[in-house]
């Protein structure tokens, strides 16, 4: 092969690989694989906006569930959590509490948290500030028609929110922006044993615990697990009681430097006698 003829054959290889990284587009019902989510540095706490776990006194965490109301599995979910007296925050998409209302009630009306997902579950780092703004104002609007509660947190699908993002919505409607520290990837793993022991592994005071309501092998999961968490002794709150028990992290101790030996011949010279 001539050297002409290799570089239009790793020229065209390149733009299709791109082509098809293009084409993918996310949808709630497969979610891409979701980083490790991270609060706000330092200087951008003031205050604080971004949670992905709380630093707590005690072994309080919040349970979580995304994407919903679901028709036939958020009802059972709430089944299970009332039978427990257990709350949780439901993050919802705007879309889905237009389309089965009573749920979405019911869901305040248990004495939970309902909480901003967007409308319809976009990537929202992928739009403008006018396209965003419209994903969550519906969704506020539609929630305070239908429940009457005002929304205090929001989750950004895919947990996907700039830093600008997240100052923005917070100035706008007061939303502290919620990640996660504890993820079973549900939504990968549709497996309910898989769901269980991922969050009974990972779960520690202060968690956020992320789920998915709108999957039945979630729910499947939610008996044991829920029981589990029980018996380890922690207590279940909504997100906004779990940032209202957060507390500065102590700072870290200093390193105390190693002393420091005397070199060799510093100690194997004599010291003169005084006079």
């Amino acid at each position: 092969m001539t050297l002409r003829r290799f570089l239009l054959s790793a020229n065209l290889s390149v733009f299709m690989g791109v082509s098809a990284c293009a084409q993918t587009a996310p949808s709630p019902s497969a979610e891409p694989p979701k980083a490790a989510p991270t609060s706000e540095p330092a200087s951008a706490r003031s205050p604080r906006i971004t949670f992905n776990k709380c630093n707590v006194e005690g072994p309080y965490i919040a349970m979580t569930y995304d994407d919903g109301p679901h028709g036939a599995n958020t009802p059972r979910l709430l089944d299970m959590l009332k039978q427990r007296g257990l709350k949780a925050t439901f993050f919802v998409c705007g879309e889905c509490v237009a389309a089965l209302p009573e749920i979405a009630k019911r869901i305040v009306d248990d004495g939970h948290e309902i909480a901003n997902h967007s409308w319809s579950h976009p990537q929202l780092t992928r739009m403008g500030e006018g396209a965003v703004s419209d994903q969550l104002q519906r969704t506020h609007d539609v929630v305070k028609q239908t429940t009457g509660a005002e929304m205090k947190v929001m989750r950004p699908p895919y947990g996907a929110f700039t830093t600008n993002q997240r100052a923005w919505a917070h100035a706008k409607w007061g939303y502290r922006t919620i990640m996660w520290d504890v993820d079973p990837l549900d939504w990968k793993f549709r497996n309910a044993a898989h769901v269980q022991s991922e969050i009974l592994k990972g779960t520690g005071n202060g968690s956020i615990i992320l789920a998915h309501d709108i999957h039945k092998s979630t729910i499947d999961a939610m008996p044991a697990t829920l029981d589990g968490l029980v018996a380890k002794g922690f207590k279940f709150v909504t997100v906004s009681e779990l940032i209202a028990m957060d507390k500065p992290a102590p700072p870290k101790p200093k390193a105390t430097p190693a002393p420091v030996a005397p070199r060799l011949e510093e100690a194997a010279t004599p010291t003169a006698a005084a006079p």
